[in-house]
C-alpha cells in the first residue's frame, strides 16, 4: 500500500523562559493511504505536537526539524508558510480538540464552513452554501437549514463536534487529524461520533489519525497504534497486537486502566504509579524508567534501541534484550 504520509526523526522543542521543554524526541512513523491509526499516550506525551509540527501549525517559539516529512510525494520540510496553508483545509483536515474554543463564536456556522469552500474550492456564496448543508447532512445533523444560521454557543456539545468534522472533510481531503474528537463528551454521543469517522474512512477512503489518551477509544477503529511516551514512541503495532501482544510496560500499565466486561464489581484499576516526565528536564535513559517496576540500571542510562519483533510491530525497551529477564505482562 502508498503511504501517504512519512514522517522521519521529527524533533520539536519550545523555548520558554525557564529552558527548552522537549516536547517531541525522534519520532518515525508513516500513513498508508486510506488507513486509520490511533496515537495514544498520557497527556503530554508528545501527540498532538507531533501531528501540529507536522502541519506547521506551532507558535514562533517552537523549534522543529525532521530528516524528512513527506506528504503525498512532497517534502514538507522544504515547504514555506504559505504553500503549507495552502494545504490546510484542502489536503490535510483536522478535528480539534475543543469544538468550543476552535469555532469562532462571533460567526454563524453557515460563515465558518463556507469558508474554506470558498477559499480553496472557489465556490460562490450560492455553491457553497449547497455544499454546506450537503455536509450537515453527511455528519448526520438534524434539521441542517436551521442549524447554518446558528452560533456555536447555540449547538451542543455533539453537534458542535459534527460542526468541526464537517469543516474538516469540506474539501474532501485526503487526511484527517481527529485530536481527542470525544473529549467532554458522554458515552453515547462518543460512539456516534466514532461511528461517524469510520462511515467517513470507508465511504471516502481519507486516511484518519486518531490522537487520544484512551486506547479503548480505538479499538475498534484503527488499524494501527502508536504508543507515545515522553516525547518518544515506546511501541508500535496492528491494533492486535497492541491489545493482546503488547510487550512495553507502559503499555500494559494502559491497558490495564481499562475496565473490562469480565472483571468482577471488586475488581480494581491498576494505575501507572509516578507521575509524566518533565519534558525541560527529560530521564537521560529510558523515559518510563522513573515509573517502570522492571527498571534496570541500564534504563536510567541509555535511551532503549528500537527492536523490530514482526513487520507492523516494534518496541523500545531494555526488556527485549536477550539478556534482560523474561518478564510476562501484568494484570
Amino acid at each position: 500500500m502508498d503511504k501517504l504520509l512519512e514522517v522521519k526523526n521529527l524533533t520539536t522543542s519550545f523555548r520558554i523562559g525557564v529552558g527548552t521543554v522537549q516536547a517531541v524526541r525522534g519520532v518515525s512513523f508513516h500513513v498508508d493511504q486510506g488507513e486509520s491509526i490511533g496515537i495514544v499516550g498520557e497527556s503530554g506525551s508528545g501527540k498532538s505536537v507531533t501531528m501540529l509540527s507536522v502541519m506547521g501549525l506551532l507558535p514562533n517559539y517552537a523549534d522543529i526539524s525532521a530528516e524528512s516529512i513527506r506528504f503525498d510525494g512532497r517534502e514538507l520540510t522544504q515547504m514555506g508558510p504559505k504553500a503549507l496553508r495552502a494545504m490546510h483545509g484542502r489536503e490535510i483536515g483536522m478535528i480539534f480538540q475543543d469544538p468550543m474554543t476552535s469555532l469562532n463564536p462571533l460567526f454563524t456556522v453557515e460563515s465558518q464552513l463556507t469558508e474554506p469552500l470558498r477559499n480553496h474550492m472557489k465556490l460562490n456564496r450560492a455553491e457553497a452554501r449547497a455544499k454546506a448543508l450537503e455536509l450537515l447532512r453527511q455528519v448526520e445533523i438534524p434539521n441542517p437549514e436551521a442549524r447554518l444560521r446558528q452560533y456555536p454557543h447555540e449547538l451542543s456539545g455533539g453537534l458542535r463536534q459534527r460542526v468541526m468534522i464537517a469543516i474538516a472533510i469540506a474539501c474532501s481531503p485526503k487526511m484527517v487529524i481527529a485530536d481527542e474528537p470525544t473529549t467532554a463528551l458522554d458515552v453515547t454521543i462518543q460512539a456516534q461520533i466514532l461511528d461517524l469517522l469510520n462511515h467517513l474512512r470507508h465511504s471516502t477512503k481519507t486516511s484518519i489519525i486518531m490522537i487520544t489518551h484512551d486506547l479503548g477509544v480505538i479499538a475498534s477503529m484503527c488499524s494501527r497504534i502508536l504508543v507515545m511516551y515522553g516525547g518518544t514512541i515506546a511501541e508500535e503495532g496492528t491494533a492486535r497486537e497492541i491489545f493482546y501482544a503488547p510487550r512495553h510496560p507502559y503499555t500494559w500499565g494502559l491497558l490495564n486502566s481499562i475496565p473490562k466486561l469480565t472483571d468482577s464489581p471488586d475488581e480494581k484499576l491498576i494505575p501507572i504509579k509516578g507521575t509524566p516526565p518533565d519534558m525541560l528536564m527529560p530521564p537521560k535513559g529510558c523515559p518510563f524508567a522513573p515509573r517502570c517496576r522492571y527498571c534496570m540500571p541500564v534504563c536510567r542510562e541509555y535511551m532503549p534501541p528500537r527492536t523490530v519483533l514482526t513487520d507492523t510491530h516494534a518496541v523500545s525497551c531494555h526488556l527485549m534484550h536477550p539478556k534482560a529477564p523474561k518478564i510476562e505482562r501484568e494484570g
